[in-house]
């Protein structure tokens, strides 16, 4: 008897101990596009990293990630990926992540990279959560909260096609010479202080939008289109899971 006290009170202590609310976060991730994508996947610097860092998704196809409580980073989508008839040296045309392998292992995308970034809080906070372009853009996303609460808990992301859009001398043209596979920002286009809100550009009051963060804003409103474009494109959320979609609106390539 007096061990299945002691057992029962150190099962009470725990169940008081443990903070109530979320301790883990979905991510499940759709592909609508008419066309492969391989997402790829980065923790923040000193955070753990999720089960998979890298996969291959084909069209209308989805895979469900759990996250901890306090996870940060990014999601992204490579395209137009190949890998030799040994089944190394994988690389994407646009959007890789240069480790020669579907799983990025710790890598970021190059850019120009759609970039879907998460701050996750769980209990006691919210989390932050935004669609970037900062780094260019290459495939439509759109995330959608599921289950959350907050005032600017809402659906984000860029559906449209920048590049169809794209000026002609921020495109990144296929291989082969036909269309445009990705839209790079103007401060990897140019590498200006103005435009990578660098040197004397490097604040908020200094670095303002440029004609060429203004065509991604026009078409993509809830989304970063340049460094310090934080007002109209960072989200809070409490208690949610996410879908991040590609091409949410079919498309072709």
């Amino acid at each position: 008897m007096a061990q299945l006290t002691a057992l029962l009170l150190s099962l009470l202590t725990l169940l008081l101990s443990t903070p109530p609310g979320v301790i883990s976060t979905t991510f499940t991730i759709v592909n609508k596009c008419d066309y492969t994508v391989w997402p790829g996947i980065l923790s923040s610097a000193g955070v753990a990293a999720l089960s998979t860092t890298g996969f291959a998704l084909q069209k209308d196809e989805s895979k469900t990630i759990t996250a901890p409580t306090s996870w940060g980073g990014r999601f992204w989508g490579r395209t137009l990926c190949s890998q030799d008839s040994t089944g190394s040296n994988f690389s994407c045309v646009t959007g890789d992540c240069g480790t020669g392998k579907m799983e990025c292992s710790g890598r970021t995308a190059m850019p120009p990279a759609t970039l879907a970034e998460f701050t996750l809080d769980g209990y006691g906070g919210m989390d932050f959560f935004d669609v970037s372009l900062v780094d260019g853009y290459n495939i439509p996303m759109l995330v959608v909260p599921q289950g959350g609460t907050g005032q600017n808990c809402t659906s984000i992301g860029c559906v449209s096609d920048l590049n169809e859009s794209c000026p002609s001398e921020l495109k990144v043209m296929s291989t082969d010479g036909g269309d445009s596979v990705a839209c790079k920002s103007a401060c990897e286009a140019f590498n200006q202080p103005q435009y990578c809100c660098s040197g004397a550009y490097g604040t908020p009051d200094t670095c303002k939008p440029s004609t060429y963060s203004q065509v991604f804003k026009t078409a993509c409103p809830h989304a970063y289109s340049y460094a310090y474009d934080d007002k109209t494109s960072t989200f809070t959320c409490a208690s949610a899971d996410y879908t991040i979609t590609f091409c949410p609106t079919p498309s072709t390539r």
